[in-house]
C-alpha cells in the first residue's frame, strides 16, 4: 500500500485524523509539548515522530549531563563570550523548533469537526504552551547576553604594564607552579578624594594542587619597596614616599603613585594597580600575575542585588564618626545574631572604626565577604543575575585576560577542594611603620613550605600569633590606625593557620557589650 498521505483512507489534505474527540486531541497536544514528537506518533507520522522524540531525549540527556557531571563544561562556556553568543543562537533555534512542533502537532490532532468554543479553548491552551516555551527561552537568552556583556566589559583585555602572557598556553598557566592574584578593595566614592585601597590581599594558588595561601597586608604599611629593575625603583629608591606619612601608606599608593608619575610605567589602563602589583610583589617576594579591584562605592548595591545578607554582631559597631577629629558616630549597630542587613547597613558594618581597631574591622569585612558568598546561591544568582551582572560591571576591574578564563575555571575547581590558609601581617608579626621586608619575604616562603622558619624581629605584639581570619580593612581615614600595642617581641612562630570561621555569634561577648551599654553618639 502506498505511503502517500493523500492516498490513505481517512486522510484529507495530507492530514491523518486518527484522534477521536476534542478532549483527547487537547491532551495529546499538551503531551506533545512536554514530549516533543509524541503528537506526530499519535497521528501516524511514525518516522517524523521517532526522529523528534529521539532528538528531544538526546537534548534532555545533554541537559542532565551538564547539570551534573558536566558542570565544568558549563562554566567554561559561561566564561567565553563568543561561545555564549552561539548558545544564544542555539536557544533561539531550539525555541523556534519547539514552537513549530507544538503548533503542527495541534493542527494534526485537531478533529475536522470542531465547534467555535473548542477553537477558543484550543487556542488558549496552545498559546499557554507556546508561552511555556518562549518565556524560559527569553530568560535564558537574557542571562547569556548579560553574561557575555559582563565578560566583555570586566575582562576587556586592557593595556597593562605588568601582564605579558597571551593566555594561549596549551596547559593552564603554562609551566607555572603557582599563580598570584592581588585582591584589592578600593574605598572610592562620592565625597572621597580618589580611590584608597584599604584591602590588600595576595592569593597564592598552587597550580598542581589548588592549595591557596592568603597574605594580608595592613593598609598603614610604609616604605613599600619596588623591584630593582623597575622604573619605580629609580623614583622611589627608599620605598614609596608621597611627601607625608599619611599619603605614603600602602592604601595611598594606588592614588598617589600615578598622580606623581603618570607615565613612568608606559602604556597602561590602570597604573595604580600596576604600582601595587610591583610593590606588593617585591614586599612579599612574589611575582604578582593579575589583580582584581572591587570598588566599595558600589558594594552596597551588590548586597542589595543579592537581597541582603545575615551577619552576626558581637559588639557595638559605629556608624560614621571621625576618630582623628573626635567626631562621634551617628549611631551604632547593636550586638545580635543573624542580623539581616541591606547594602547600606552592611557597608556601615564593614567600615565602622570609631573606638575600635583596624584589625577588628578586618574581621568584620571578612565576615561580610563570607556572607556575600553564602548569599550567592545558584537560585539567587539565576533569579537576580541581570541586576548582579550590571552591578559587577560597575564595581569590578581586573587585568585578567579573557583568554585566561578557561584556565581559571580549571584552577577554581582545584581550589574548591583544596586547603586554604591565611597569613595576616598585623602588628603581632611586623611593625607597619618600620617593616622588615626581609622577614616578611622569609615568612612568605615559610608559609609556602620553601624555607625554614623566619627569624623573629622586634615588632610590637600583644599576642603570640596573628589573627588568621582577617581581610584588610576598608577604612575611610587616610592616616595610620590607632591600634593599641604592647612591647613584647614575638617568638619565631609559624604565622600560618587554617582559615576558620571567626564570624560566629558569641553570646558571652555580645552580653558583655550590652551590659556596658551603647557608647555615646554625636546626638548624645
Amino acid at each position: 500500500m502506498s505511503d502517500d498521505p493523500a492516498t490513505q483512507p481517512g486522510r484529507r489534505h495530507g492530514i491523518q485524523r486518527t484522534v477521536r474527540g476534542f478532549g483527547p486531541a487537547l491532551l495529546l497536544t499538551v503531551l506533545g509539548a512536554l514530549v516533543p514528537g509524541s503528537a506526530f506518533l499519535a497521528t501516524g507520522r511514525r518516522r517524523l515522530g521517532a526522529v523528534v522524540v529521539v532528538v528531544g531525549q538526546v537534548l534532555l540527556g545533554a541537559v542532565a549531563y551538564l547539570a551534573t557531571t558536566g558542570l565544568r563544561d558549563v562554566i567554561q562556556v559561561a566564561v567565553d563570550s563568543s561561545a555564549l553568543r552561539w548558545v544564544v543562537g542555539g536557544i533561539i533555534a531550539l525555541a523556534v523548533a519547539w514552537l513549530l512542533v507544538v503548533l503542527i502537532g495541534y493542527a494534526l490532532l485537531l478533529p475536522r469537526r470542531t465547534r467555535g468554543w473548542q477553537h477558543v479553548v484550543g487556542a488558549v491552551v496552545v498559546l499557554a504552551l507556546c508561552a511555556g516555551v518562549v518565556v524560559p527561552a527569553a530568560w535564558a537568552v537574557r542571562i547569556a547576553n548579560a553574561q557575555a556583556e559582563l565578560l566583555d566589559n570586566v575582562f576587556a583585555d586592557r593595556d597593562s604594564a605588568t601582564v605579558t602572557d597571551s593566555g594561549d598556553d596549551a596547559h593552564p598557566f603554562g609551566d607555572q607552579d603557582e599563580v598570584n592574584f592581588l585582591l584589592l578593595g578600593g574605598d572610592g566614592g562620592e565625597g572621597r578624594d580618589g580611590v584608597r585601597t584599604d584591602t590588600v590581599i595576595v592569593a597564592n594558588v598552587q597550580t598542581d594542587t589548588g592549595e591557596t595561601t592568603l597574605f594580608s597586608l595592613p593598609r598603614n604599611l610604609q616604605e613599600l619597596p619596588f623591584p630593582e629593575d623597575s622604573p619605580l625603583a629609580e623614583v622611589y629608591p627608599d620605598g614609596f614616599d608621597a611627601g607625608s606619612e599619611s599619603e605614603s601608606l600602602l592604601n595611598a599608593v594606588y592614588r598617589n603613585g600615578p598622580a606623581w608619575y603618570p607615565d613612568v610605567l608606559g602604556p597602561t589602563d590602570d597604573p595604580g594597580a600596576d604600582f601595587l602589583k610591583l610593590g606588593v610583589g617585591e614586599a612579599l617576594g612574589l611575582e604578582i600575575d593579575y589583580f582584581v579591584l572591587v570598588n566599595l562605592d558600589g558594594f552596597s548595591r551588590l548586597v542589595d542585588a543579592l537581597g541582603g545578607i545575615d551577619v552576626n554582631v558581637n559588639y557595638y559597631v559605629p556608624i560614621g564618626g571621625e576618630p582623628s577629629l573626635g567626631i562621634l558616630p551617628d549611631d551604632y549597630i547593636e550586638p545580635g545574631p543573624e542580623q539581616h542587613m541591606d547594602g547600606a547597613r552592611a557597608l556601615d558594618f564593614a567600615r565602622g572604626r570609631f573606638g575600635l581597631t583596624d584589625y577588628q574591622r578586618m574581621d568584620r569585612q571578612r565576615c561580610v565577604i563570607s556572607e556575600i558568598v553564602e548569599a550567592a546561591d545558584p537560585m539567587t544568582l539565576l533569579s537576580r543575575f541581570q541586576q548582579l551582572a550590571a552591578t559587577t560591571q560597575d564595581i569590578v576591574s581586573t587585568d585578567v585576560p579573557q583568554s585566561r578564563l578557561d584556565d581559571l575555571v580549571d584552577l577554581a575547581f582545584e581550589v574548591k577542594d583544596a586547603e586554604i590558609r591565611s597569613v595576616v601581617f598585623d602588628d603581632t608579626v611586623i611593625d607597619p611603620a618600620y617593616p622588615d621586608y626581609d622577614r616578611i619575604r622569609a615568612l612568605v616562603q615559610q608559609a609556602l613550605g620553601n624555607s625554614p622558619a623566619a627569624p623573629s624581629s622586634a615588632a610590637p605584639s600583644t599576642s603570640a600569633a596573628p589573627s588568621t581570619d582577617a581581610a584588610p580593612s576598608t577604612g575611610d581615614e587616610p592616616s595610620g590606625s590607632a591600634e593599641p600595642s604592647g612591647s613584647a617581641t614575638p617568638a619565631a612562630v609559624d604565622p600560618v593557620a587554617e582559615v576558620t570561621d571567626a564570624c560566629a555569634y558569641d553570646p558571652a561577648q555580645a552580653a558583655a557589650a550590652r551590659a556596658e551599654g551603647e557608647p555615646p553618639t554625636r546626638n548624645g
